[in-house]
């Protein structure tokens, strides 16, 4: 079941979900949130090593801060990863699911291109994959609707919520993180 907006706020005023800061009556939504861009961006560096080897990862990537009234710019064809102001607690009966807007999409603009599932007990700032895939430079500007999140309704509280799996690589990630994929060989 998906949650309609009067029970997104019910599921907020009973603190059951937990969003910080408190969204804008326009981020709410008849079925979903808008969430909107931070201003941590990893951009890809360009370096002589011919791969990313995903069991032996080097530092491919750095992290760059933008001011809040600043534009990032986008270039064509160019693939940043990118968070979400919003810092968000899903209780246990609850799953979710993260997706682009079609404002940005009409600019040549994917927000979100993997991963789109939000596992219940998942707590954190959402880190987006984010890829400009048409022929101009697009300005993001942080604090700007970047993403929706469509709330599930588990037909019941998960038996092991994602912050209690020793497994869970990305659970209360604050920040933007590179991929974590070298955990998975050792």
């Amino acid at each position: 079941m998906i949650l309609s907006d009067r029970d997104i706020k019910r599921y907020i005023k009973e603190k059951k979900l937990i969003i910080k800061p408190k969204l804008k009556p326009e981020q709410i939504q008849p079925a979903w949130i808008d969430l909107t861009l931070g201003n941590e961006f990893m951009v890809f560096k360009r370096t002589e090593v011919p791969y990313i080897d995903p069991k032996n990862p080097k530092d491919y990537a750095e992290k760059i801060r933008v001011k809040n009234n600043k534009p990032f710019i986008l270039h064509p064809y160019e693939f940043v990863l990118g968070t979400v102001r919003e810092y968000i607690k899903f209780p246990s009966d609850l799953a979710g699911a993260v997706d682009g807007r079609s404002s940005l999409g009409r600019l040549g603009i994917l927000t979100h291109i993997t991963s789109t599932f939000i596992n219940p007990g998942w707590e954190g700032r959402l880190v987006l994959e984010i890829n400009n895939i048409g022929k101009m430079p697009v300005a993001l500007y942080p604090g700007m609707r970047v993403c929706k999140v469509v709330f599930f309704k588990l037909s019941s509280p998960c038996e092991v919520p994602y912050y209690a799996r020793e497994d869970a690589k990305y659970k209360d990630q604050k920040t933007v993180e590179p991929s974590k994929l070298e955990k998975e060989f050792k």
